[in-house]
């Protein structure tokens, strides 16, 4: 083995088999993830953007961690979800860390919901008035382990669910954090994690944190995140529609009647007569309510102009503004009172402002629509692109930008994801996977499907897959386009009395229904969009993957819909520049799931038929890996039959 003074760069430490051998079963350099060590090496040696694209199998962790960490300067990495997030900084970063034998300091950073207010806790602690008796219980068990944490990260109190209705009272939001004017700042757990991240060499963040905060202070990661000379975002692929989502505006009735509720506490607490500021708030909260029954009760996502010269919502969001007006009003004298209070006005003054521009919704390059839930509304203002804000960061704060994913390309080609990251200047790489999916994987296309627009289609294809089901013994991702089809197809394969256990999204959480599947070793797994991406399941577990349909976005989907108009608008054609890529993007997330290992095996399934009969179909089959295809079924039998007996001999 060689000595720690020998090694020069990542990859002379990816060369040395018995470092890494050690850690890491199995552990061989390969050569793709070479290529991609020496490429972001050169990158945060040139201050550059790089994208690449590193399929299943590459070890892109490893292959942007070691130049990260081997470079000078902080390096923040930006990964997809708070899951994947604690996997880096748990589990990699340490091993990686143990590898380089460097003194490197690493911190973890989440967004303000993620953590402790100690604040909140103690204004809300005693308030029954507006406690549930769960919330109240609840409340108890957070009062119990604040005594007893360091870090405050509420993933740590696993006995409480992640949508637990205390979290709201005892965390914080941007609207509702007092900042350095908090009581409790010395206390408070995010700001010694944001100082803990300051002082460190290498910081964890999620996509929605950093966007979060770029938005919020327009002019780069300011507020929370340290300044870095190396970003590195895992999981790019997802960074259009969440920057969009930042860089727009928003307002939901439960932030309006939050508001409310804070008001009323801080002014308890201050003993100030409540009786007004009741009455203030008890119409703002009617407002809040008509607004939402103006709108119907069905749950729905639809553009604004749909219902913005509606005579029930006009005069129902005309009130909610005149409502909140009178709150504004009402604070604004009190704001010196206390510093919740200050905050309070704060806030009141902003959803006003958001309010009358939602209301409006005339700013060109925007789109506005709304959200309906069983009680509560949320109001969007979303912009068309985000390439403009993106490219005013690159330029006003420069540093080296990595941006890595195992789908980042359409057939190849890189263009549709730097068009809509204005990064078209960036340099690209895209690496295949190591995994011998000709040898590994089957893709069927069934015969005899019905057009995806058929009303029978989801009952054809279920009925086909049944045997597909009974030959993979389970072991299967069932993956859909919609709950409609979803739930049709659950009802179904429940007649047909499987002797596997069904497994299906909306009647338990998705973190539950996984570690079902894993832990039955035979299940079948129904689920939509969310089960589309971030999920590895290795080995026999998972034999067969499912699709539904090509994955093109909801017509009815009011932000792609105003897309799709803009871009046809402007020249363009809409299917060929933007709902194209972002299917075949979105199938190839899809067919990920499949082989995650060198030793797994499987049968990748796409029922659609427009694969086959329309042209576009070459660029969904020119962008998936290399297995054997097939329209057989009786292939696809002796293929399990194959995988049975290789499984009986092991």
């Amino acid at each position: 083995m060689n000595s720690v003074g020998e090694f020069q760069s990542a990859r002379d430490y990816l060369n040395d088999s018995a470092r890494f051998g050690g850690l890491l079963e199995g552990y061989r350099p390969r050569e793709a993830q070479l290529r991609m060590a020496d490429a972001v090496a050169e990158a945060i040696e040139a201050r550059g953007t790089l994208l690449v694209e590193a399929e299943t199998g590459t070890g892109k962790t490893l292959a942007y961690l070691l130049p990260a960490l081997l470079s000078d300067g902080p390096t923040l990495v930006s990964t997809g979800t708070k899951s994947l997030q604690d996997q880096l900084f748990f589990k990699d970063l340490p091993m990686v860390l143990k590898v380089l034998g460097m003194a490197r300091k690493a911190a973890l950073l989440k967004g303000r919901a993620n953590y402790l207010c100690p604040y909140r806790l103690e204004l809300h602690q005693e308030e029954a008035r507006f406690l549930t008796r769960e919330t109240a219980e609840q409340m108890q068990v957070v009062a119990h382990w604040a005594g007893r944490t360091r870090t405050g990260d509420i993933a740590e109190l696993k006995q409480l669910p992640e949508d637990a209705p205390v979290w709201p009272w005892v965390t914080s939001t941007a609207d509702n954090c007092l900042g350095t004017e908090c009581p409790k700042y010395s206390e408070c757990p995010l700001m010694n994690a944001r100082k803990e991240a300051q002082e460190a060499d290498l910081v964890v963040v999620n996509h929605h944190l950093f966007f979060a905060d770029a938005a919020l202070r327009g002019e780069g990661v300011s507020e929370l995140l340290p300044s870095a000379n190396t970003v590195i975002f895992d999981e790019a692929h997802q960074l259009p529609e969440i920057a969009a989502n930042f860089f727009g505006d928003s307002l939901s009735t439960r932030q309006v009647q939050e508001l409310g509720r804070d008001a009323l506490s801080e002014a308890a607490h201050s003993a100030l007569d409540l009786a007004a500021l009741n009455q203030t708030v008890a119409a703002v909260d009617k407002a809040c309510q008509d607004l939402r029954l103006s709108l119907g009760e069905a749950e729905r996502r639809a553009p604004w102009a749909e219902v913005q010269d509606t005579p029930a919502v006009v005069e129902a969001g005309s009130a909610l503004l005149d409502a909140l007006v009178d709150l504004e009003a009402s604070l604004a004298p009190q704001a010196k009172t206390s510093r919740g209070l200050d905050a309070c006005a704060r806030r009141a003054a902003e959803q006003v402002i958001t309010l009358k521009t939602i209301l409006d919704g005339s700013a060109p390059n925007r789109v506005y629509w709304f959200e309906t839930f069983k009680r509560t509304l949320v109001l969007h203002s979303t912009p068309l692109s985000v390439a403009a804000q993106l490219r005013a960061q690159r330029e006003k704060h420069p540093c080296t930008w990595i941006l890595t994913s195992a789908t980042l390309s359409v057939a190849g080609r890189f263009e549709h994801l730097q068009k809509r990251l204005g990064l078209e200047e960036a340099d690209t790489l895209r690496l295949e996977s190591p995994f011998d999916f000709k040898r590994q994987a089957v893709f069927y296309v069934p015969e005899g499907m019905p057009a995806p627009s058929s009303p029978d289609y989801t009952a054809t294809l279920t009925k086909a897959m049944i045997p597909v089901i009974r030959a993979a013994g389970g072991r299967t991702f069932f993956l859909f386009t919609s709950h409609r089809a979803l739930r049709e197809a659950a009802g179904l394969l429940r007649q047909a009395q499987l002797e596997y256990p069904l497994l299906v999204q909306g009647e338990a959480g998705r973190r539950e229904l996984l570690d079902n599947f894993r832990s039955l070793g035979n299940a079948v797994l129904l689920g939509t969009s969310s089960f589309w991406e971030g999920i590895d399941v290795r080995g026999e577990t998972l034999s067969c993957v499912i699709i539904d349909k090509l994955p093109f976005g909801s017509p009815g989907d009011p932000v792609a819909a105003a897309r799709i108009e803009h871009i046809n608008s402007s020249g363009g054609n809409a299917f060929r520049d933007y709902q194209l890529p972002q299917a075949v993007l979105a199938l190839r997330q899809g067919a990920g799931r499949l082989i995650r290992d060198p030793s797994d095996t499987g049968l990748l399934v796409v029922g659609d038929p427009r694969l086959i009969t329309k042209g576009y179909g070459r660029l969904f089959l020119d962008s998936l890996p290399g297995m054997t295809r097939t329209r057989k079924a009786e292939v696809v039998q002796r293929f399990f039959t194959y995988i049975a007996n290789r499984e009986h001999l092991q």
